[in-house]
């Protein structure tokens, strides 16, 4: 099939037309694909389709040309939705629903009905659902973020990226935090263990034995961790975890990440910080995602303490010890990739979206 360059450009723009129906694309592209010269048994296994599938769209497109592809309107069939009512649909999905509908979030007929109401627009829900299918909306998923106000912002992430991917030669990096309140929580009954096609039960009430708060640094470079419970989180426990690391890696010059908290900076830790060894990195207020330990804090209790049943705070205890024990034995690091401009990069659109949603409500 020959086609002429205004045909060839009309085709080409349906097939990456992000809006366009896929269906009706992938015939687009079959048409295409003849005009370079393919085989019919090539295009047909590469369209996945059969072979009168594939003439049946070759004669419609002969006869009327991009309109043909299409499908034909009948009882029951798939809806075919232009491209603007779909743009329509995903910009509304972006925006909060209109404060007079009193609801939070869209739901697919929600959508459904505030489009025929308020744009005259009938499509069924099942419609709605697909098309935030295609583009990954999820509009009943709810996540967190927040955005840090440090003036110094882009200064600390070059500041502690920059240990993450290019340490001092020779030096130690490590990365210290704390996970504070830490229970200790028993099952008012015992477990039903998993089984085959049953998982693992238990009550949903519980008593708690106490709690405590786990101090621990990462060794960025191989993974370790060095971890101490104590029964509170104060500048002296701090003070006390960071002179018993210091005596671990005595003689060596260590890079220390870690929060803003105030109990980090007291004067006599500022003053035992006059270390020339020791070096203190302090991550963006309200950024702690960027300290390597918090990740490591994740992974501890989603493996050890989550679930765990503990019938007292020194079996706890004893558990905390037991994992970092266990995974020092063949732990790795964590790969840490991303540099400080694609991090700042990345907030920089961050805001700028959430300024778009706040004028986009606004209108």
């Amino acid at each position: 099939m020959e086609l002429t360059d205004a045909q060839r450009a009309e085709l080409t723009a349906l097939v990456k037309d992000r809006y366009a129906y896929p269906e009706v694309a992938r015939r687009a592209q079959m048409i295409l694909w003849e005009s370079e010269g393919l085989a019919v048994g090539k295009i047909a296994a590469l369209a996945r389709v059969s072979r009168p599938t594939l003439n049946l769209w070759r004669s419609r497109y002969r006869e009327e040309g991009v309109a043909g592809l299409a499908d034909r309107d009948r009882p029951g069939g798939r809806q075919q939705i232009s491209a603007e009512v779909r743009s329509k649909i995903v910009a509304l999905t972006r925006m909060t629903p209109p404060q007079d509908l009193g609801i939070s979030h869209w739901s697919s007929r929600e959508m459904a009905t505030h489009l025929k109401k308020a744009h005259g627009i009938e499509v069924s829900h099942n419609f709605v659902s697909e098309l935030w299918r295609e583009h990954g909306l999820k509009p009943h998923v709810q996540g967190t973020f927040k955005l840090s106000r440090d003036p110094r912002f882009e200064e600390k992430v070059a500041d502690v990226v920059g240990l993450y991917l290019d340490p001092p030669e020779g030096a130690v990096v490590l990365s210290i935090d704390e996970k504070t309140q830490v229970q200790a929580l028993d099952r008012t009954q015992p477990l039903l263990p998993i089984s085959f096609g049953k998982t693992e039960k238990r009550t949903h009430d519980y008593v708690r034995h106490g709690t405590t708060n786990l101090f621990a640094a990462l060794e960025v470079k191989t993974g370790k961790v060095i971890g101490k419970c104590f029964p509170r989180r104060r500048a002296e426990e701090f003070l006390a975890f960071m002179k018993d690391i210091a005596r671990q890696y005595e003689g060596r010059e260590l890079h220390v990440v870690l929060d803003n908290l105030s109990t980090h900076y007291t004067d006599e830790i500022l003053e035992w910080l006059e270390n020339p060894n020791i070096t203190f990195h302090f991550t963006p207020t309200g950024s702690s995602w960027i300290n390597q330990i918090e990740t490591w804090f994740g992974v501890i209790t989603k493996q050890a303490i989550r679930r765990g049943t503990f019938g007292s705070l020194k079996q706890l205890i004893q558990t905390i010890e037991r994992y970092i024990e266990n995974w020092n034995t063949d732990c790795e690091p964590f790969v840490w990739k991303a540099t400080s401009g694609e991090i700042l990069a990345k907030v920089s659109f961050i805001e700028s979206e959430v300024r778009r949603m706040l004028d986009c409500n606004a209108k």
